[in-house]
C-alpha cells in the first residue's frame, strides 16, 4: 500500500533527528562512552520528588488549569522578577506547557502563516526548522561563526531579513554552541528587530546555566522588547527535571491567550505531578537562594574548562562557551567533517560525540560535546579522543 499519498507532504519531507538518528545506533554498542545526551546527570532534587509523591498519595490526580496551577503560575511571575528582573501577570501572561518543547511549538503556532519566514540561528536546536516547515512556512538560517563565538550579529541579520520575515528564534544560551548573547550585544540588533517589526521567540531554556558575572540577560528586558517578545523556559535543565516534562511561557496576554487556546485543545494541561514538584523547586529556591542550582552551575563550570583546555591543547580548536552545559570544538585539523569524525570516533573508540551538521549546515566542521556527565566519565572519554587525534593527525 502507497501510504505516501496519505501523508501530509511537510510531514513526510522533515529528515528525522540528526541527534537521535545518531544515537538510535549508538545504544546498540555495549559499552559505548556517550558524551552526546543534553541531559543533566544530577538527580531531581529530594524536595520536588518527595512534593510529587505526597500529591499522589494525597490523590491530587485531576486535571489542573489549562494555563497551569494558579500558585505555580505565580511562583514563575515572582522568579522571573527576582532572577531577570522581567514583570508578567500570573493571571494572564503565563502558561504552563509540558516543557519548553510543546512552548516552541505553540509560541510557533500562534504566530505563523504559510508562506511567513522564520529566522534561525545555524547551529541551533534541531526542533526548530521542522516546526517551521510543517507549518508551511519557511525556516531561514542565520550562519553563526566561531569567528563572532556563534553570536548573531546585525551585519548577519541584515543579510537574510526579507518582506516575508515575521519571527526571529533566539535559542541563548545556545544548544549546541553554548554561545550566549550579553546586554551589548542584544543592543545592537534590537533597533532593527523594532525597524523590521519582527516578532521573537526567545528559548531559555538554558538561562539558569550561564557562566559569567553579569549571568543571563533575557531579550525582552531590553527597551521596547517586552510587548514584541514570547520567553520560553521550564524545569529541565535548571532544576534537573527533564523527565517531568514542565515548561512555561512568558508573553503579552494577546499571545497567550491564542497559546492557551492551542493548548487546551492538543493537550489540556501539564501533568499534575509535575506541577506540584515544581512549585516545590521554587518555593525551596527562594527560601534557599537556589543553593541547589548553584551547586549543579558550578559543577558544570568545572567540567567546561576542564573540556575547554583539554580539546584546544590536542589542537582542536574550541571557543570558550559560556552557556547550557556543551563545548564546540572544531575537528577540521584532523581533516574530517563532524559527521566522519563522529563516526568514526565511534567505531574506533567507541566514544560517541554529535555531529555539528545535525544542528545546521554552519555546524559542518564541528562536534557537539556534552559535560553533563561526571568528570570520571569525562577524563575517560578524552583520553580515547585524544588518542583518536594523534592517530588521524595531518
Amino acid at each position: 500500500m502507497d501510504y505516501r499519498k496519505y501523508i501530509s507532504n511537510n510531514a513526510i519531507d522533515i529528515p528525522p533527528s540528526g541527534i537521535r538518528k545518531f544515537f538510535d545506533i549508538v545504544a546498540e554498542k555495549p559499552g559505548a562512552i556517550s558524551l552526546g545526551v543534553g541531559e543533566p546527570d544530577f538527580d531531581t532534587p529530594w524536595v520536588c520528588r518527595d512534593a510529587a509523591i505526597k500529591s499522589i498519595q494525597k490523590g491530587y490526580t485531576q486535571y489542573t488549569s489549562n494555563f497551569g496551577m494558579p500558585k505555580l503560575r505565580d511562583l514563575i511571575s515572582k522568579y522571573y522578577k527576582l532572577r531577570y528582573n522581567l514583570v508578567y501577570s500570573a493571571k494572564n501572561e503565563i502558561l504552563c506547557t509540558v516543557g519548553a518543547s510543546e512552548g516552541i511549538d505553540l509560541a510557533l503556532r500562534t504566530l505563523i502563516n504559510p508562506g511567513d519566514e522564520v529566522l534561525i540561528p545555524d547551529p541551533s536546536y534541531v526542533s526548530y526548522r521542522p516546526i517551521v516547515t510543517l507549518l508551511g512556512a519557511k525556516p531561514v538560517s542565520i550562519p553563526c561563526s566561531i569567528d563572532n563565538e556563534f553570536k548573531i550579529t546585525l551585519e548577519n541579520l541584515k543579510k537574510v531579513v526579507t518582506d516575508k520575515t515575521k519571527v526571529i528564534i533566539f535559542p541563548y544560551p545556545n544548544n549546541p554552541t553554548g554561545a550566549i548573547m550579553e546586554k551589548e550585544d542584544l543592543e545592537a540588533i534590537v533597533p532593527f528587530i523594532i525597524e523590521k517589526d519582527l516578532f521573537v521567540i526567545s528559548d531559555e531554556i538554558y538561562s539558569e546555566l550561564t557562566y559569567t558575572k553579569k549571568g543571563h540577560i533575557s531579550i525582552a528586558s531590553i527597551s521596547s522588547m517586552k510587548e514584541r517578545t514570547v520567553v520560553l523556559n521550564g524545569f529541565s535543565k535548571a532544576f534537573a527535571m527533564t523527565g517531568w516534562r514542565l515548561g512555561y511561557a512568558l508573553a503579552p496576554a494577546e499571545i497567550i491567550n491564542v497559546m492557551y487556546k492551542i493548548h487546551q485543545y492538543a493537550i489540556m494541561c501539564c501533568p499534575t505531578a509535575s506541577q506540584y514538584a515544581a512549585m516545590a523547586a521554587l518555593e525551596n529556591g527562594f527560601e534557599e537562594g537556589f543553593s541547589t542550582i548553584l551547586d549543579m552551575k558550578e559543577e558544570y563550570n568545572m567540567r567546561r574548562r576542564y573540556l575547554l583546555h583539554e580539546f584546544n591543547s590536542m589542537g582542536l580548536k574550541c571557543f570558550e562557551p559560556k552557556g547550557a552545559f556543551y563545548v564546540f570544538p572544531c575537528v577540521s585539523s584532523t581533516g574530517m567533517d563532524g559527521e566522519e569524525f563522529a563516526n568514526t570516533l565511534f567505531k574506533e573508540k567507541n566514544v560517541a560525540v554529535v555531529p555539528g551538521n545535525a544542528f545546521g549546515e554552519s555546524g559542518k566542521d564541528f562536534v557537539r560535546v556534552s559535560y553533563a556527565y561526571s568528570i570520571k566519565n569525562l577524563e575517560i572519554a578524552i583520553k580515547k579522543i585524544k588518542e583518536f587525534v594523534n592517530s588521524h593527525k595531518k
